[in-house]
């Protein structure tokens, strides 16, 4: 199996490969949890069954456990032992609480199973010390860090390791918070830190470390916003209330700086739209349009292309199939006709890449030392806005 120490940083490409077909059957994994966010991988195997399977979920009591049987199908038990004991899965994905992941993560490797672990993989910087310290060299311990499985971030890291607006040297996410936040902004950094093969745009600035000491500089705002959604549905209501916002500045070394913008209920009010800007040498990305430069006496601006189905007359059902730009595809949906919604194809992209990664088909699709690179700069966010004074990271025991 190839190790989990790798990063993006020491892998030649930092957009990771698309996995081939799956051999051998789906992928056969089971689930330690049986809450929210585990429903997003059982939902998969429902939805993708051809590449993914299921083979128990871990649930903390006999009532819940049978809840869970009648919904999703799938057998549950009380304990680790009796999951293992059962017939070993190819892979366990952990979906607990913070404070209970390194724990349910050291026993897996302990037992010498390959472990996806929900983000964070520890709930603080001591715990993450310790974690890694228990379980850092083993390459068997992955994040279920999703964000950048996206498909306009894979689109758009695409188009950045293609040197299409040269150098990156800035990003500016408001769209998500914390760890997932932070994901994104080290991911793009990393797309755009070099011109790939057939680059339009030289490499000009340092090398960029992803695991660099990142100083920030954080506030918090309050206003009044309306939130006409949550989890549950639309609220109803018709009245602001004081929402708070989080404005961080990030310097991540080497010139390269990021501006993190998020609002309480950001992901589900659609008051507040989603921003993402890629700042480079040679151009920017903001959303979907890409302005670059050509010539000494040429600047272009072109959009990226979503292609869908099921709109208007066409009757083969809403799918997404492709992500385009100036006429070539940069993103193409690997799960048309399962119907998922976006953040659903990149749950289903974290898995693939973790089946390639454990039949040692595919690299490590998104590596423990990133997980907690990502927490422990999002940890530095917080405590900059709780402080009013500048934070910086240290370097960690996972730094190459």
């Amino acid at each position: 199996m190839t190790s989990s120490r790798g990063s993006w940083g020491a892998v030649p490409s930092p957009v990771p490969p698309v996995p081939p077909p799956p051999t051998g059957g789906p992928l056969r994994f089971a689930i330690v949890g049986s809450g929210w966010r585990a429903t997003f991988f059982w939902r998969m195997a429902h939805l993708v069954p051809d590449r993914f399977e299921v083979t128990g979920v871990v649930s903390r009591s006999a009532e819940r456990g049978a809840e869970v049987t009648a919904r999703w199908g799938v057998p549950t038990y009380r304990t680790l032992d009796d999951l293992l004991a059962a017939g070993r899965p190819e892979l366990v994905v952990v979906s607990v609480p913070w404070a209970v992941t390194p724990g349910a993560t050291v026993a897996l490797v302990e037992a010498g199973v390959p472990v996806l672990a929900e983000t964070p993989p520890a709930p603080d910087r001591d715990a993450l010390w310790e974690l890694w310290a228990r379980v850092g060299s083993s390459g068997l311990v992955q994040v279920a860090e999703h964000s950048p499985f996206l498909p306009e971030h894979q689109a758009r890291a695409a188009l950045l390791h293609d040197g299409v607006v040269g150098d990156v040297s800035q990003v500016q996410v408001s769209s998500t918070h914390q760890h997932h936040a932070v994901a994104v902004i080290r991911r793009m950094l990393a797309a755009g830190a070099g011109a790939g093969a057939g680059a339009r745009a030289a490499r000009t600035g340092p090398p960029f470390d992803p695991f660099s000491p990142v100083t920030v500089v954080a506030r918090r705002f309050e206003a009044p916003l309306l939130d006409p959604r949550s989890r549950a549905g639309w609220t109803g209501d018709t009245a602001p209330k004081q929402a708070r916002t989080v404005l961080a500045m990030l310097d991540l070394g080497g010139g390269r700086s990021a501006l993190h913008d998020f609002t309480d209920n950001q992901w589900r009010n659609p008051l507040r739209v989603d921003r993402l800007v890629l700042r480079g040498s040679h151009g920017e990305v903001t959303n979907d349009r890409v302005a670059r430069w050509v010539d000494p006496r040429t600047v272009v601006t072109s959009p990226i292309v979503r292609t869908q189905g099921g709109v208007g007359q066409d009757m083969d059902g809403f799918d997404l199939a492709h992500l385009a730009f100036e006429g070539r595809v940069v993103y193409r949906n690997r799960f048309d006709g399962a119907r998922l919604a976006d953040d659903d194809i990149a749950v289903a992209e974290l898995l693939d890449r973790s089946r390639a990664w454990v039949r040692d088909e595919g690299p490590p699709p998104y590596p423990l030392a990133d997980g907690a690179q990502d927490h422990l700069v999002a940890m530095a966010i917080e405590e900059a806005v709780a402080t009013g004074a500048p934070v910086t990271t240290p370097r960690a025991p996972w730094s190459p």
